[in-house]
This record gives C-alpha cells, structure tokens and sequence, in this order.
C-alpha cells in the first residue's frame, strides 16, 4: 500500500511538472516569417536560437520563465523565439552572428542583450529598454526611491541645453546597460552640490560623481566607464565588458571556499582602497574580487598562486604584479600609484609574439581539458587521426622499401642471366684440348647428313 502512494505521487509530481512545462511554454510564441511584417505594432523580446546549440537548449527553461513572469506582471513586452536557422534571413536583417541571440525589438529599434542569461536579468533588461529613454523624476520621494531600488544610476538635471542633447544620445546607446532620469534641481538631494548648471551626475556606493567635460572627456565614454560599481564580483563576462571602458582592474584572485586569513585579509586590502581612495583613482580604476584563477590564467597563460592580487589592462590583455607580498592598504595604494607614474613594468600584450604564444596556450588548454574532462573521447579524437597517419606513413615507407628490393633482386637476376649467357657462349667456342677432355657433340650441317644418307 506505502509503495502504491508512493508511486501514485511520484506521478502526481510528474503530472505537476509537465503542465507547468506546457504552462510556461504558452506563454513563448513561435515566431515564423510573418513576425517580419507584424511585430512593428508591438514590443517583442525574442530569442533567436538554433535547434543543435546547446547554449540554447539550456536557456530553454529560463526563457519559458521570462515568458510566464512577463505575462503574470502584465508586461506589455510580447515574449517570442525564432528558429534562426529556419528563418536565416529575417535573422540576418536583425543582426543575429550567434546563438542564442536575445533582442528587444521597438519599433525600427533593435537593442542587443548581453548580460547574464538569468530569468531576473533577463527581465530587467526588457523593463529598462521597453519603457522611455529618459524617466523624469518628479519628486524627491521618487527619486529616494529610485536610489534604493537602482545601484547605479544617471541623472540629467537643468533644462534643455547641447549637454542634454548629448545625454539623450548616450543614453539611446547605453539604455541596454543602465537607467537614465531626468530631473530638476529642486528634486536633488540636499547633499548634493552643483558648481553649475546643467549637470550630469551619477548615482552609486552610496554617493555621486559630476560630470566633467574638461577631465572626463566625451559624455558617452564617461557613462560607460561610471556605469559599473567601484567593486563589484568579478567574472570572465564582466572582464570582458571592462575592456571597453579603458580602466585598469585591480583584482584580489581569491578561493571563496577558503576559510583562511589570507584570502580574507587580500579582499578586504582591495575593498578599503576602493572605498577609502575612491575620489583619487575612480577614474582609472576598477576595484572588485574574482573566486578562483582559472580565468586569470587563461588570461595571463601561467599559473597565478592563490590569493594574490593582480592588476589587468583588459583593452590589450597587459597585467601587473608585485614582486613582493601586499601587507597593508598602503602598500597597495603604493603599488597602484607605481603603475600610474610607470615604474611597474607591464606584463603580457598583445604583440604578435604574445598572440602566437596565446595560439599555443589555448591549443594545449583545449587538448588538456579534453582529456581531463573524457579521456576516452580525447583519444578517439586525437588517437585515431594519429592513427591512420602512421598507418599511411607506414605504408608509403613499406612500398618504397618493397619496390626497391624487387627492383634491385631483378637487376641481380639479369645481371646473372647475361654473365651465364657469356659462359656457354664461351664454351661453345673453346677448342677440345686434350683427348680425354669431353668435346660438346657439335650438330653438322643438314646438306651433309642427307649424302652420308644415300
């Protein structure tokens, strides 16, 4: 009887978890070639896949998520998916190079998502694109509560000026990576101070930096460099994105699992220089903690010890290095403010002899982590073309010898043939010398034996 309930919810929880299934799935559409001429009347999140990717079997789930979360909140974004393969060129006009793709689409507008591929994520990106460019902040309750809600953020505060035209610009560029309100100054909270107006400010740890258009240079650059965290948890994803804003990376590569001092002792060193300097290197630097080096070594090909604490220039893959321990904050600070003036000696780059090395490393990383991960695919894969080219190796070098040793026996046999030809030739010419000596019977002439005949 317990084994019969047992069965009997085992299915009841099978049950339950197709229909959810088949619930989120509803809420997806299947996009086809009519989507091309359709889709301007609404706003579409699309997910353009390719049935044999195997990144896109595992969003799979998560976008059936989106789907259900998107259509539960009332969102007016319509969720949908293509098969980019089927329709390569609708895809094609949209951009898509790889799979999965995700864009909002607006209008004549297409935005590209290139965040994390998380439900939450996911969503906020199509909240943040879906709605207007720039959101006014009307009040100071409004704008307290966009502060709690947001970790970073922008705001434009003056009326209309060429700087807000900028604004605008930047902010139809960079609305896939971060919010942008408007305000007036009358909404702005008491601590913050203006020298003059209009301004553009950003909001983050807790504090705010203006915009300077004689230090910061182009307003669009200045918003991609400020629109991260002064110290954020690093991943390979976010590395990447760093490269494009021109900031140096001052990590400590450490192993979360480690309950050490050490590795406690170097995370907290980066966490107080990004707090306690953030006004002297905010602009130059990027502060954060990375779990593990295995990126790291990808990056600089060698094996970093663990916990250490290393400094990128993720734009031409150069890194830095203390030739010795990090004691203390200031020993850090020290340490970066060597690498500003330039008496720490870069690392690694981008040369060509570097690229040619990287080409060997990831060669030998790839052939490393196949064997590791499957040894007997690794030798299927690399044993059997081995393989068959000793084999042809080997039979090229067997007919050649083969061929050599018949050529050569036959010059021998003919050799031999002609010596022996000469020989009886030889000895049918040589007189009998003595009476004993046997002379070859020599045939006689026909003529002659028909007269011995008669």
């Amino acid at each position: 009887m317990a084994a019969w309930r047992s069965w009997a919810a085992l299915r009841l929880c099978a049950t339950v978890v197709l229909l959810d299934m088949v619930v989120c799935k509803g809420f997806v559409e299947d996009l086809d070639e009519s989507f091309k001429e359709n889709r301007n009347d609404d706003i579409w999140l699309v997910d353009f896949y390719a049935p044999w990717c195997g990144h896109c079997k595992k969003l799979e789930p998560i976008w059936n998520e989106v789907g259900l979360e998107m259509k539960s909140i009332g969102s007016p974004v319509k969720v949908g998916k293509m098969d980019a393969t089927s329709y390569s060129s609708i895809a094609s006009e949209f951009g898509v190079r790889g799979y999965p793709t995700i864009k909002l689409l607006k209008g004549d507008l297409a935005y590209n998502y290139r965040g994390p591929r998380t439900k939450d994520d996911i969503i906020e990106f199509a909240h943040r694109v879906s709605g207007a460019l720039i959101r006014p902040l009307p009040s100071q309750q409004m704008f307290e509560h966009m502060q709690k809600r947001h970790r970073v953020f922008f705001v434009y505060i003056g009326g209309e000026s060429p700087l807000k035209e900028k604004y605008i610009d930047a902010a139809s560029e960079l609305i896939v990576y971060t919010y942008f309100f408007s305000a007036s100054e009358e909404v702005v909270p008491e601590y913050v101070t203006l020298k003059e107006m209009p301004a553009v400010l950003v909001f983050k740890d807790e504090t705010y930096f203006v915009y300077d258009e004689y230090e910061d240079g182009d307003l669009s650059s200045w918003i991609n460099r400020e629109r991260f965290q002064n110290y954020v948890a690093m991943d390979g994803f976010l590395l990447y994105e760093l490269g494009d804003t021109g900031k140096l990376v001052a990590l400590a590569v450490i192993d979360e699992k480690n309950t050490s001092v050490e590795h406690a002792r170097l995370k907290s060193i980066i966490q107080e220089v990004a707090r306690d300097y953030r006004d002297l290197f905010h602009r130059d630097f990027q502060f954060g903690h990375m779990d593990g080096n295995d990126y790291i070594n990808t990056l600089l090909m060698d094996e970093l010890t663990v916990p250490t604490v290393v400094v990128l220039n993720t734009s031409n893959q150069q890194y830095f290095l203390l030739d010795r321990q990090i004691k203390n904050v200031e020993d850090m600070v020290q340490f970066i403010n060597n690498i500003l003036d330039g008496t720490v000696e870069a690392q690694g780059g981008d040369s060509i002899l570097q690229r040619l090395k990287r080409i060997v490393f990831d060669a030998k990383s790839t052939i490393v982590s196949i064997f590791k991960s499957s040894p007997l695919m690794g030798c299927f894969l690399f044993g059997l073309p081995l393989g068959v080219i000793s084999i042809m190796c080997y039979g090229i070098y067997t007919a050649d010898t083969d061929g050599g040793y018949i050529e050569e026996r036959y010059e021998v046999s003919k050799s031999e043939n002609e010596n022996q030809e000469q020989i009886e030739e030889s000895k049918e010419q040589q007189e009998p010398s003595s009476g004993g000596s046997v002379v070859p019977t020599v045939q006689e002439p026909k003529d002659v034996l028909e007269k011995k005949k008669d």
